[in-house]
């Protein structure tokens, strides 16, 4: 039996679907980088990303987006809410800096 009378086996067949990729855990990874700058960064870090998050829906809503797949679903309804969260964050940003300085005084 030479190799030659094997070489049919080898070849790609149309009619079956390519695998599914692998689950990359690339999500799982960014969470916990946005954890640890919550942690680390507290009230700040919060701000920072609904201050992102508002200026991304904003565009988003101007360039027409009305549902979003946030649970919240309506966009004017996810935008009250980051409003919400990060006027909450600006407040508390005074108290946690003055728990920093008396925790390192």
């Amino acid at each position: 039996m030479s190799t030659s009378d094997f070489g049919h086996l080898n070849q790609h067949d149309p009619s079956v679907a390519d695998p599914p990729p692998p689950f990359d855990p690339l999500r799982l990874c960014i969470y916990t980088t946005v954890a640890l700058l919550a942690v680390v960064l507290g009230p700040v870090a919060l701000l920072g990303f609904a201050s992102l998050a508002i200026a991304g829906y904003a565009k988003a809503r101007r360039e027409g987006l009305l549902r979003s797949r946030c649970k919240l679903g309506d966009t004017r309804l996810v935008l009250a809410y980051l409003i919400v969260i990060a006027v909450g964050a600006a407040v508390a940003i005074p108290f946690w800096a003055a728990l920093w300085i008396q925790w390192w005084a």
